[in-house]
């Protein structure tokens, strides 16, 4: 399955729908479930999925040299990271239109033009999220709109610093994806 052909994202289960997974846990935002699944060995086991709606990311250039990251407090970090904007699809959002809200929303710019770097599964050995994967230019300033879970500050930085800073110890990896992606529909 190509994540990247896929504007929706991954089917919910390929398994025979007559076997259901049964929940383990709802959280604030995601389930958790545990589900029998066949093997392509034929080993019939039991596995835990996190089931999720999927997500955009884009890298905004301010600027052909430069872009705007921002350092997010992430609770499952224990810290800040260096990433770019992202977000949950909202129910029957495109992914273009997430990647221009988030941005929008959690750095104050909006997008004069987004153009489409590619999609990854983020964590497939447990969960089904797919992130849809932008470039944004020409930004229009207007106002940030945090959710309440959001603490964020705007880094701008100049693109080859931020494609350095992915040798630090440990990065996030949707924001390296993205940066790499940019870097080589760049050249």
């Amino acid at each position: 399955h190509d994540p990247g052909q896929d504007q929706e994202g991954p089917a919910m289960s390929e398994q025979d729908p007559a076997v259901p997974g049964r929940r383990v846990a709802k959280g604030a935002q995601f389930d958790l479930i545990t589900q029998p699944v066949d093997l392509p060995n034929g080993q019939r086991v039991e596995l835990d999925l996190l089931r999720h709606p999927g997500a955009s990311a884009v890298v905004p250039f301010l600027d052909s040299e430069t872009v705007l990251l921002i350092r997010q407090y992430r609770f499952a970090t224990g810290g800040d990271l260096m990433e770019i904007p992202a977000g949950k699809l909202d129910p029957g959002e495109s992914p273009e239109a997430c990647a221009a809200r988030e941005l929008e929303e959690e750095t104050g710019y909006r997008p004069g033009r987004l153009e489409k770097l590619g999609a990854i599964w983020t964590t497939p050995g447990f969960c089904d999220e797919v992130i849809h994967l932008y470039a944004a230019f020409d930004l229009e300033k207007t106002e940030q709109r945090l959710e309440p879970d959001e603490v964020i500050e705007l880094v701008p930085m100049p693109f080859a610093e931020a494609l350095d800073s992915l040798s630090g110890p440990v990065v996030d990896g949707k924001t390296a994806t993205a940066l790499l992606l940019a870097d080589r529909a760049k050249r």
